[in-house]
């Protein structure tokens, strides 16, 4: 009987012991990641390089050129320097024009700007752009605006409450193609008096209708107003799949009935693996669709799911829900959406 004990003892002894070791591996197991971030970045970096327009200009003179969608832009030669001293000759410039949340997505430039509490909320744009000026591999400099006409008809049609925003990385300056500005946030620009700059409509001889937006500053700019949504405001949560995160994913949300502006959830929780817009800004019952993106194997991964809005909802995006597609798949994709 003795021994009969003894044996039973250690093999409850035995089991607590398998069972611990298997709770500690289960706990701090690591998640395989899906996805580096830099295959990620790498997409993201060669959909905008795909979009770049280039053009060169006398410096000695006030130039004109037209962009591919129809943006008409002016530079007054006579304004542009370089380490202080006045530019001659011919000077190179980059364009890059957003105008549907397609591109928006793939280049990852989504419209939310700033609130003055320092909170972020969707904007509806008239267009994002890239603009920068350089000679012989160095920048130039800007000593007065340069002017963009824009046909407001790319959007929709023209609003009057349209201001001028210029952007800026998460964490880093934009003001060159070179620089880290995946998730472009915007803030409005401001005159003398603390006043935002207006992009003032103005009406074309055929009835067409324009945005004026002056260009203060080389970089990232945006004609923009704050999407208006009087339905009472919640946060929502959005789970990834297993060995997703911050890094080499985003999750954005585009809103039924609005092209031209696509909102970005841009905090993430490491211990509970969600992802969150925290500002309390999506109206309850609002019509969207959840989009996830990141990159496997060369190609966008992504996933959409159609939502209604409610109070505090988590969305879970599982892997039945992935698919893969081309830069210009997934544009055409996320242009059709309603």
């Amino acid at each position: 009987m003795k021994i009969a004990i003894d044996i039973k003892a250690v093999f409850l002894v035995a089991l607590t012991f398998m069972v611990s070791c298997s709770n500690d591996e289960s706990t701090n197991r690591e998640i395989p990641v899906r996805a580096t971030p830099e295959a990620f970045f790498a997409l993201k970096r060669a959909s905008l390089e795909n979009k770049v327009q280039n053009f060169q200009l006398n410096a000695e003179q006030t130039s004109f050129f037209t962009t591919e969608s129809g943006v008409f832009f002016v530079i007054n030669g006579n304004c542009l320097s370089k380490n202080g001293n006045s530019v001659t000759g011919m000077v190179d410039v980059q364009v890059v024009e957003l105008f549907e949340k397609g591109s928006m997505l793939t280049t990852d430039k989504p419209t939310m700007g700033t609130l003055p509490n320092g909170d972020k909320a969707l904007l509806i744009s008239g267009g994002e752009f890239f603009l920068s000026i350089s000679q012989d591999g160095e920048p130039v400099d800007e000593d007065c605006d340069i002017v963009a006409t824009i046909p407001s008809g790319l959007t929709g049609g023209a609003s009057s409450e349209m201001t001028l925003w210029s952007g800026d990385g998460r964490d880093n300056d934009c003001d060159g193609l070179d620089d880290d500005c995946d998730g472009l946030v915007w803030t409005e620009n401001l005159d003398a008096n603390g006043d935002p700059i207006e992009a003032a409509v103005q009406d074309g001889d055929n009835g067409e209708r324009f945005y004026v937006a002056p260009f203060g500053d080389f970089g990232w700019t945006n004609v923009d107003r704050f999407f208006n949504d009087p339905r009472p405001k919640t946060t929502i949560l959005v789970e990834a799949p297993e060995g997703f995160n911050d890094e080499n994913s985003r999750v954005y949300l585009s809103y039924v009935g609005e092209p031209n502006a696509l909102a970005y959830l841009d905090t993430y929780d490491a211990q509970t693996g969600l992802f969150s817009e925290h500002y309390g800004q999506i109206p309850i019952g609002l019509e969207c669709h959840v989009i996830f993106t990141s990159e496997e194997n060369g190609s966008w991964l992504y996933a959409i799911k159609s939502v209604t809005i409610t109070n505090g909802q988590t969305i879970e995006i599982v892997d039945a829900d992935l698919n893969t597609a081309s830069e210009s798949e997934l544009e055409n994709i996320i242009n059709n959406l309603p």
